[in-house]
């Protein structure tokens, strides 16, 4: 099964959630008046659309209807189809991979599926002939760091780690010589998810920022956050308040293929403007894929073999 595939299986619950409902409302309405939109808004605000981003669609079918752009309900699907893709499409989406070595910080707050999704990059990486070199600067949880070791052996690439309790800016200026003396593409580093402690948070991230500052003035650096699909509107909060202490360049989200709340990919690019740059539909390596705006919309509005 190719991945688009196991997108669309894995979006079947967000399916049913968001584009059943609509075809069902659409089948039962003579026309587009403020009954049927008001039902759309609520559809939408229950599959995590969110508000604001749903105030956005509700105004765009609407005015749409009134300039005849839409001439009845059976258009306003292949309306919010089109209108979804041009919305989440994204120039920002590819990772930045660039000059010796990259590096990619991940940041989340625990039990996202942080480490999984590090493990998967470094296997892909490695395949695509990348030296990958790995972090692991979450020194808050001993389990953490012997997660990512558990990765680094699997993957076939190589991990820095220091003991539980040693200062995680450390751990990454010991990454970085370890990945220059071998001539590392890639580093990634994994990082503690105490969103809780904000002060501490941006505190340790600040000093890590400057130690690879310092260290690589020229390379390419990107912030992923990984996200929860599963928890909807909790998800955009968290991506809000990371956004506040880090410099977020792309959002990995995991865990979409057991979720009703896919729709949260809408709201996180559209009212923080942050890209999603990965999505995860499985435990597999391979499932965790490049999100792709075009067929993640496919995925929603196309029905598989269910």
């Amino acid at each position: 099964m190719g991945f688009f595939e196991r997108l669309k299986e894995g979006l079947s619950k967000t399916r049913r959630n968001f584009t059943e409902r609509i075809q069902e409302l659409v089948s039962f309405s003579a026309s587009i008046d403020e009954d049927f939109l008001e039902e759309l808004e609520m559809i939408l605000l229950s599959a995590d659309v969110g508000v604001k981003t749903t105030e956005k669609l509700i105004k765009a079918v609407r005015d749409a209807a009134k300039k005849n752009e839409i001439k009845g309900t059976e258009e306003v699907i292949p309306f919010l189809k089109k209108y979804l893709s041009d919305m989440l499409a994204d120039s920002g989406q590819r990772t930045r991979i660039g000059a010796k070595p990259t590096v990619i910080l991940v940041v989340g707050v625990n039990g996202v599926g942080k480490t999984t999704t590090i493990g998967k990059l470094s296997s892909q990486l490695k395949a695509q002939g990348k030296k990958v070199v790995l972090g692991a600067a979450d020194t808050f949880r001993a389990a953490a760091i012997d997660q990512l070791g558990i990765w680094a052996e699997r993957s076939g690439v190589t991990m820095v780690k220091s003991v539980e309790g040693t200062d995680p800016a450390s751990v990454v200026f010991d990454t970085i010589a370890s990945a220059k003396s071998k001539g590392a593409d890639v580093i990634i580093c994994d990082t503690a998810g105490r969103l809780h402690n904000k002060k501490n948070l941006m505190d340790e991230l600040a000093k890590i920022y400057r130690v690879i500052g310092r260290e690589l003035p020229e390379a390419s650096l990107e912030t992923l956050l990984v996200l929860d699909a599963a928890t909807g509107q909790n998800a955009v909060n968290q991506a809000r308040e990371f956004k506040n202490v880090a410099d977020i360049t792309g959002i990995v989200l995991t865990k979409l293929d057991g979720t009703a709340k896919g729709g949260i990919v809408i709201p996180i690019h559209n009212e923080l403007n942050i890209p999603v740059k990965y999505i995860g539909v499985g435990e597999g390596i391979d499932d965790l894929q490049r999100f792709n705006a075009k067929e993640f919309v496919e995925g929603i509005f196309q029905a598989g073999d269910e």
